[in-house]
């Protein structure tokens, strides 16, 4: 775990970070978030304590801050991207309406498809479902292609069997294309 993920771990009371042990499957998830309005940095942080707050899901692990430049509309700001990962005894829909729920009480917007936000919080991978829903997909349809999910997600999880078979860090040669700087740990 880096330096900012685990100082930011330490700032949430133990009993906000404790999923509810019961007869319930432990799944392991990963989310993405990102920032490009405001202090794009303290929306990130301000997510991720709104998730750790939220009963049934803990925190797992937390990467770095990356600076990011957009994707598909690319006339707006530049955005900070993290990747979380989750252990949750809830569902896949049941995250998804805890992540919009988030993005609702930060001011969210829903405006252009791909526009400026002040927070985007989604569902990569959930263990290994497969979701295929209007209001959902899993995995994530994009996060092959997005340098800004498949770094921070490698930082994280390195060992992780991506749908193709492949692990994050073979997949970030395809994607040096893409902008992504590493922003330093925040104390």
């Amino acid at each position: 775990m880096n330096v900012s993920a685990h100082l930011f771990l330490n700032t949430i009371p133990p009993q906000s970070r404790s999923v509810e042990r019961s007869e319930e499957l432990l799944a392991t998830a990963y989310l993405s978030l990102g920032s490009n309005l405001g202090d794009r940095g303290a929306n990130i942080r301000a997510a991720l304590q709104r998730l750790a707050a939220q009963s049934g899901i803990q925190i797992v692990a937390v990467s770095s801050m990356y600076l990011t430049e957009p994707t598909d509309f690319t006339d707006q700001p530049d955005f900070v991207n993290a990747v979380v990962q989750i252990e949750t005894t809830l569902s896949p829909q049941e995250v998804l309406e805890v992540a919009k729920g988030i993005e609702r009480q930060m001011g969210r917007l829903e405006t252009r498809k791909w526009g400026p936000r002040i927070i985007d919080v989604d569902i990569l991978l959930f263990d290994d479902l497969i979701v295929d829903m209007p209001d959902l997909k899993i995995p994530h349809p994009r996060m092959m292609r997005r340098a800004f999910v498949i770094i921070p997600l490698a930082e994280i999880a390195p060992q992780l069997m991506l749908p193709d078979g492949r692990k994050p860090g073979e997949v970030v040669a395809e994607l040096k294309h893409q902008r992504v700087c590493r922003l330093p740990e925040v104390s």
